[in-house]
């Protein structure tokens, strides 16, 4: 006799559920965040992460773009579309973007050649790509998932506060307000993610994506830091890669 489908986990069952995966996947558990968070990193350390975490900062608002593109009800478009104002910010006042380029600035970095995407390692782009690619091409309720990281950021945006604040000369209110302003801006946006993951993976095969889908988003931050670890801990720089002494501010 063939095993007879499952039917859909009950909403409270299923989010315990997504909140499992971040438990165990989130990058806040990655050895490269403990050595950023506990002051062990060096200066070109913290600079080659600054860089490399570019690339994903830069096509947060680009992903966005393209979820909203395939998106045909209103009231979605309205909820989604304050994540790029988040992150792109007003021609004055700049967002999330501008945020980041402050903290390039600080550590040492000419910020228009972190801007200008070069140094990136290789592993970083493929990775970064792939998510941008995934939210274009998959199920809305898939994409939405992926968001859900959001769920976990917080925790590790106040450690890194703490930590930074704690062992390293350039960390001020300046420098780290990317971080400090995630913490009201996260909160915000997955909520909504969440509540919409909730409601519309109303079958077990739907609820089974979108929780691989947040495992696939946990890979994309994973593999970054595997990344930086393999560079600029064991010393493993890839060709084309940022090498230090480039890009530095005059």
């Amino acid at each position: 006799m063939k095993d007879l489908p499952q039917g859909p986990q009950g909403r409270d069952d299923f989010e315990a559920r997504l909140r499992a995966i971040g438990a165990e996947r989130y990058h806040d558990r990655h050895p490269f965040h403990a050595r950023l968070h506990g002051g062990d990193c060096t200066p070109d350390q913290v600079r080659a992460w600054v860089i490399n975490r570019w690339m994903y900062q830069s096509r947060i608002p680009m992903k966005d773009a393209a979820f909203m593109s395939r998106v045909e009800d209103p009231a979605l478009r309205r909820a989604w579309r304050k994540r790029i104002e988040d992150h792109d910010g007003g021609v004055t006042e700049g967002g999330g973007i501008r945020r980041w380029l402050a903290l390039a600035q600080a550590v040492g970095l000419d910020p228009d050649y972190v801007a200008s995407g070069a140094g990136i390692m290789p592993a970083t782009r493929f990775a970064v790509d792939a998510y941008v690619r995934f939210v274009r091409d998959m199920p809305l309720l898939d994409a939405v998932a992926a968001s859900l990281t959001e769920l976990f950021a917080p925790r590790i945006h106040a450690q890194r506060i703490e930590g930074l604040l704690a062992h390293y000369d350039f960390a001020d209110d300046s420098s780290l307000a990317y971080f400090r302003k995630r913490l009201t801006e996260a909160p915000e946006d997955v909520k909504f993610g969440l509540d919409y993951v909730l409601t519309h993976a109303d079958t077990r095969e739907k609820q089974d994506a979108a929780a691989a889908a947040l495992i696939f988003k946990t890979d994309v931050l994973w593999a970054q830091l595997d990344a930086l670890w393999h560079g600029y801990v064991e010393g493993n720089i890839p060709p084309g890669a940022w090498r230090p002494g480039e890009g530095m501010a005059r």
